[in-house]
C-alpha cells in the first residue's frame, strides 16, 4: 500500500478561459511528460474542434510523475471543460478525484460558472486549492481578486497561489501544494471496484473505457463483469495516459487509466457503472452518477435519407463519449431523423459539428426546443416538438430555471432590464465586493437557452458571467406558432413561444425565410400562423420573364396577351411545384 501513499488524484476547475488547459501544459512541462519535440499549446484539447474554438468540451486524464527532494509523486490530472453546458463532464471528473486546483483569472475575478464548479467540487468533500492565475497581465487586479476569493472560502490569503500558467511564474508551488494538501485514496475493501467515468470508441480496438480504481486491482487478462449491465469480457489491456496511452501490467488502489475490453457492443459498459473481477465479486457497485436530464431538443435529419443507419450508428459511438446526450427516432416532413437532447445550444452545435466532422455526415436540425408539459382532460403529457402540441388543452407548463449572474456594479441597471425582457423575477441581489454583484433571478428555460448568453455579453461588454439550475415546472400563456410555404406546413420550423412574443417572433422568422427561401417562376407566401389566424405573411416575389422582347409592332394587346399567358402558366406550375427550402433557411430560423 505504499505506493497509494504518493499518489495524488486532482482536477483543474474554472470558468471558461480563465486558463485551465495552460496551466495544464505548465504541470505537463515541469513533470517532462512530454518530450521536448512533441510539445504545443493545449497539448490536452486533443480534438480539432477544441483547439479551432480554444475550449476544453472533453475531460482528459493524464498521468505525471513528480521528482520532489522527498521522492517521486505520482500525479493524476483530470482537465475540464468550464462551460456550463459540460458540467455534467465536470462532475463526473470530481467523482474521480480528492483534490481541485480551483483556477481563477485576476482580471475578471470569479465568475458564474466557477460557483457552480466551486459547489460540485464542494458536494464530493474535496480539498479544494485556490490558484489565482494571469498575475502578469497589465490589467489584473489581483488585491481586488484575492479579497473575493478569501470570501467566497474563508481562507487565508497566504493560502492562495498566485501563478501565471503562460509564464510558468509559481507553477512549482502548485505541485507541491497538491503533493501536501491533498489526500492519498482511500480504499474500503478487497473486492476489486473501478468506476467507468468517460469512454470512447476506437474503431480498431473498440470501446476504450477510462476508469478510476477505487479498491482491488485490475490486470491485463482478468475476467471482469459490468455490475450495471451485468456483462462479462476479458480486458486486453490496461494502461494510463502520460499523455500518450501506456500499457501497465496492472492498475492499483487510487489509480486512474483505461481499460480496453475488445467491446463491440457500446451499451455492454457505460459511463458510471462499476467494473469487478468475476473470481472475487464486490457485493456493493460503487455509487453512479445521477443521470442528467436533457434541457434542449432538436431534430437531427441526415440531408441523405441513405444516411439514416450511419447517424444511428454516430450517435451511438458518441453516446459513449459523451453520457448527457439523448436520442430517439422520429420522422417529420424533413424525413427519417432523430430527436435529439442536449445540455445547451453550444452543447448542441458542438455535437452537430462533431458528427459532421468524426463521422462524414451532411445533417440539417429542426429549431431548438425545451421539454413542455400539457395537460389534457385531466392527463398530463411530456412533450419535446412543437408539433407534438395538440389544438386544444387544458393549461400548458414550462420549464423554469434559477438563474446566477455576476456583473460589475455598471451594468446592474442593463442586466435587470434583460431578465426582465426574458420574462424573469427577480429572487435576490449580493454584493461579491465594491465592484461586483451577483443577481438571481427564476425564468422560463426557453428564454434562456436561445440568445440569452449573447445578449448578455453584449450589454455588459463581455463582463458579466451566468450559470442556471433546474427548477420545476410553471404555468404558462404559451402558443404554438406555425410557417407555412405556399400553403404547406413545414413542421421543422414550429416553435412554442409567449403569446405577447409570438407576433415578433413570427415577424422575424417569415422576414428571414423570405430572404432565404429561392425565387421561383411563380410567387411564394411565406405566413405564420397561430392556430388558424395568420399573424405575418411575407412574399418570394416569382422571376418576370421578359416575353415581349420580341415583340415589334402592334398595339399594346398583344404585349398584354403574352402576359395573361405567362400568369396562365404560373398558376398552373405553382399548383403542382413544391418549394425546397434549403439548409440555410433552416439554420438561419433556428437562429432566431
Amino acid at each position: 500500500m505504499k505506493n497509494i501513499e504518493r499518489t495524488r488524484n486532482f482536477c483543474i476547475i474554472a470558468h471558461i478561459d480563465h486558463g485551465k488547459s495552460t496551466l495544464a501544459d505548465r504541470l505537463l512541462d515541469i513533470t517532462e511528460a512530454v518530450p521536448e519535440r512533441d510539445r504545443m499549446d493545449q497539448i490536452l484539447d486533443t480534438m480539432e474542434l477544441e483547439r479551432e474554438r480554444g475550449i476544453t468540451i472533453k475531460a482528459q486524464a493524464v498521468r505525471l510523475l513528480y521528482k520532489r527532494h522527498d521522492g517521486d509523486w505520482m500525479l493524476n490530472l483530470i482537465d475540464t471543460p468550464g462551460h456550463v453546458d459540460f458540467t455534467y463532464e465536470v462532475s463526473r471528473a470530481i467523482a474521480a478525484c480528492e483534490g481541485a486546483l480551483l483556477v481563477v483569472d485576476a482580471s475578471q475575478g470569479i465568475q458564474a460558472q466557477t460557483l457552480a464548479n466551486l459547489y460540485l467540487a464542494m458536494e464530493q468533500d474535496l480539498e479544494i486549492i485556490p490558484v489565482l492565475n494571469k498575475i502578469d497581465l497589465p490589467v489584473a487586479d489581483v488585491p481586488a481578486a484575492t479579497e473575493e476569493l478569501v470570501e467566497l472560502l474563508g481562507v487565508e490569503e497566504d493560502e492562495i497561489l498566485k501563478i501565471s500558467a503562460k509564464t510558468g511564474e509559481g507553477v512549482i508551488d502548485v505541485l507541491n501544494t497538491i503533493v501536501d494538501r491533498v489526500p492519498p485514496p482511500a480504499t474500503q475493501g478487497e473486492q476489486t471496484r473501478a468506476m467507468v467515468f468517460d469512454s470512447y470508441y476506437d474503431p480498431y480496438r473498440g470501446v476504450v473505457s477510462l476508469a478510476r480504481v477505487f479498491d482491488g486491482e485490475l490486470s491485463k487478462g482478468d475476467i471482469v463483469q459490468a455490475m450495471g449491465t451485468e456483462e462479462e469480457f476479458e480486458l486486453l489491456e490496461v494502461g494510463c495516459y502520460s499523455p500518450k496511452p501506456t500499457a501497465l501490467p496492472t492498475l492499483r488502489p487510487g489509480e486512474v487509466g483505461y481499460v480496453i475490453a475488445g467491446l463491440k457492443d457500446i451499451e455492454a459498459l457505460r459511463v458510471g457503472d462499476t467494473v469487478t473481477r468475476v473470481e472475487e465479486p464486490a457485493e456493493e457497485p460503487l455509487p453512479g452518477y445521477t443521470q442528467v436530464l436533457p434541457t434542449v431538443f432538436s431534430g437531427i435529419y441526415p440531408t441523405e435519407g441513405d444516411d439514416f443507419e450511419r447517424l444511428r450508428d454516430a450517435l451511438s459511438k458518441l453516446q459513449l463519449n459523451d453520457a448527457s446526450l439523448f436520442f430517439e427516432p422520429e420522422n417529420s416532413r424533413m424525413g427519417f431523423g432523430f430527436r435529439c437532447g442536449f445540455l445547451g445550444l453550444l452543447h448542441m452545435e458542438i455535437i452537430q459539428e462533431r458528427l459532421e466532422r468524426e463521422f462524414d455526415l451532411d445533417l440539417i436540425a429542426s429549431s431548438p426546443s425545451v421539454r413542455y408539459e400539457v395537460i389534457v382532460d385531466g392527463e398530463t403529457r411530456e412533450i419535446t416538438n412543437p408539433s407534438e402540441l395538440p389544438e386544444s388543452f387544458d393549461e400548458i407548463q414550462e420549464p423554469m430555471v434559477r438563474a446566477t449572474i455576476i456583473a460589475p456594479n455598471d451594468y446592474i441597471g442593463a442586466v435587470m432590464g434583460l431578465c426582465h425582457e426574458k420574462r424573469g423575477v427577480s429572487i435576490g441581489m449580493e454584493y461579491l465586493s465594491t465592484r461586483r454583484v451577483q443577481l438571481t433571478y427564476d425564468m422560463p428555460l426557453a428564454e434562456v437557452i436561445t440568445d440569452f448568453f449573447d445578449a448578455l455579453k453584449s450589454r455588459t461588454r463581455g463582463y458579466a458571467s451566468y450559470d442556471y439550475e433546474r427548477k420545476d415546472y410553471e404555468p404558462a400563456d404559451l402558443v404554438k406558432v406555425e410557417v407555412l410555404v405556399s400553403g404547406d406546413l413545414v413542421d421543422a420550423l414550429s416553435i412554442i413561444v409567449h403569446r405577447e412574443k409570438a407576433y415578433a417572433r413570427g415577424r422575424a422568422l417569415v422576414e428571414k425565410l423570405k430572404e432565404l427561401i429561392p425565387r421561383q417562376n411563380f410567387e411564394v407566401p411565406v405566413q405564420a400562423a397561430v392556430g388558424k389566424r395568420v399573424i405575418a405573411r411575407e412574399t418570394v416575389r416569382a422571376y418576370r420573364k421578359d416575353v415581349t422582347a420580341k415583340c415589334y409592332g402592334g398595339d399594346i394587346t398583344r404585349k398584354r396577351k403574352l402576359l395573361e399567358q405567362q400568369k396562365a402558366g404560373k398558376r398552373r406550375m405553382k399548383q403542382v411545384g413544391r418549394v425546397e427550402i434549403p439548409q440555410e433557411a433552416f439554420l438561419a430560423a433556428l437562429r432566431i
